[in-house]
């Protein structure tokens, strides 16, 4: 019979103790709890944050309406996001033209405090279009407002308040804004003050195609949150709430705010001179596709295709030519055609600034003195074609009939040599060149008349396509081929 010695329960518990210990020492494990991260606390930032976000009411005359005075700002929302108007909207009480000029509610919205001495920034389309605007603080005090200024164009406007010692604001950092990181949202949807909505950064430098790239977000933004802040973690205001993407015209989990420190340069000039002024260069421009970039032997689609040269316009002046690819400007890179208006648009006129180009197969530097934005110009008619003959001769393989560009042409469009395109069919008409488009351009070769165009098209590689840069008007655009065989 085994003689077995039972030690205390301590001393085996101390045993095994020991031996975890050993363990642990060896190899630590971090229990699962901790590697999990609890949610964020928003209480904190409403309590610091809130007192600098006001409520924005808009008041207009009394007019009286055939339309029975529908409600302005659900017909705004609805305009502004391109929205079908519902059929049983509910319509406000018609305007009664026998009483009094009063002031009648016209829309709500949000804004926040940036200054002590009572200047906030909100929308401009929150403003705009109103006789009288009323600022409600968070303690409830009201204060008619003056428009400072507003800027259509980035939608961004500032209001003056007669008060002193308030909350201001913390402008926070662009940069260190990251996809994926907690954010909140304080304003007044549907008139409901002080409302607190919290989500993720769900995507940066969105271009839906306004002036500025928008900040999205998940947050849930409503009509009324317009104008209000967009804060992160630590308190600080990175973006101005102002767009929403919607089907139905509530929130469907994607909105867009201004970021901020593109509404605090607009904020700083309305502030100071009451408008925005930016700058301009003259050109009509397009994205840069894949094929072309390929055809062109740009390394990738980026930059900006000049499609257009406004005549005596400082692009103009400064030999950019219709066809080029503005790659950097004042040596910021252009990804996209959209970044261009954006950095052109924040250099101040008068400036003169390095525009690098590619074009025909190299870059070019050229120098040029930045304007101020202006009403946009209608671009010039192109000219009428003539007679249509028959597809016929060596520009046949490309489904073209071309002619020599007369003079006048020649000057009118401001190119030195080219073809004219007199009939087209197949690929060349499926491609969407039409008669009297000039081709400037064959395989990144300039063309000065018809003798040189067949003898550029008689090298080309029959298997391959061919790019033609060609001239329609004052616009100009790439074209990819097929050879006709």
């Amino acid at each position: 019979m085994m003689d077995l010695k039972l030690k205390p329960l301590r001393s085996w518990v101390a045993a095994g103790l020991m031996a975890v210990s050993a363990v642990a020492t060896v190899m630590p494990v971090t229990p699962v709890w901790a590697q999990t991260r609890t949610l964020p606390d928003f209480t904190d930032l409403v309590d610091q944050v809130g007192p600098s976000v006001v409520n924005i009411r808009t008041l207009e005359k009394a007019k009286a309406s055939a339309t029975g005075g529908a409600d302005e700002q659900m017909l705004e929302f609805f305009k502004r996001f391109g929205i079908p108007v519902p059929p049983n909207m509910p319509r406000a009480p018609r305007a009664d033209p026998s009483l009094p000029d009063e002031g009648q509610p016209r829309g709500v919205g949000s804004g926040f405090i940036l200054t002590a001495d009572g200047f906030v920034m909100t929308n401009a389309h929150v403003v705009e279009g109103a006789d009288e605007v009323i600022v409600t603080l968070t303690d409830k005090r009201e204060f008619k407002a003056k428009i400072i200024g507003a800027d259509k164009r980035s939608d961004v406007a500032v209001v003056k308040i007669e008060a002193t010692g308030l909350p201001a604001v913390k402008i926070g950092d662009i940069g260190r804004l990251r996809v994926g990181e907690w954010v909140m949202a304080i304003g007044s949807p549907f008139g409901l003050e002080n409302t607190v909505t919290a989500g993720i950064v769900s995507a940066k430098q969105r271009d839906t195609g306004d002036y500025l790239p928008f900040i999205q977000t998940d947050v849930a933004i409503n009509p009324g949150n317009s104008g209000g802040p967009l804060i992160n973690m630590r308190g600080e205001v990175v973006g101005i709430n102002s767009q929403i993407y919607s089907r139905s015209g509530g929130f469907q989990g994607i909105s867009f705010a201004i970021p901020i420190d593109e509404a605090t340069r607009v904020s700083e000039q309305l502030r100071a001179n009451g408008k925005v002024t930016r700058g301009r260069i003259g050109v009509q421009i397009d994205q840069v596709s894949k094929e072309v970039a390929e055809s062109l032997g740009l390394a990738k689609s980026q930059g900006a295709l000049v499609r257009g040269v406004e005549s005596g316009a400082p692009a103009d002046k400064a030999g950019i030519e219709a066809g080029d690819i503005i790659v950097k400007f004042d040596g910021k890179t252009i990804d996209k055609a959209s970044d261009l208006p954006r950095i052109v648009g924040n250099v101040k006129p008068g400036t003169r600034a390095t525009v690098t180009v590619f074009r025909r197969g190299a870059t070019k530097d050229l120098s040029v003195t930045i304007a101020e934005v202006e009403a946009d110009k209608p671009a010039r008619k192109a000219s009428a074609p003539q007679a249509k003959p028959p597809v016929a001769g060596p520009a046949q393989v490309l489904g073209l009939a071309v002619s020599e560009v007369s003079d006048a042409q020649k000057k009118e469009l401001k190119i030195k040599g080219g073809v004219k395109i007199d009939a087209v069919e197949g690929a060349a008409a499926r491609a969407g060149l039409r008669e009297g488009d000039v081709i400037v351009s064959l395989a990144n070769t300039d063309i000065a008349d018809v003798k040189a165009f067949e003898a550029a098209l008689a090298k080309l590689d029959k298997t391959k396509s061919v790019t033609l840069l060609v001239r329609r008007g004052e616009m100009a655009q790439f074209v990819i081929l097929k050879l006709a065989r």
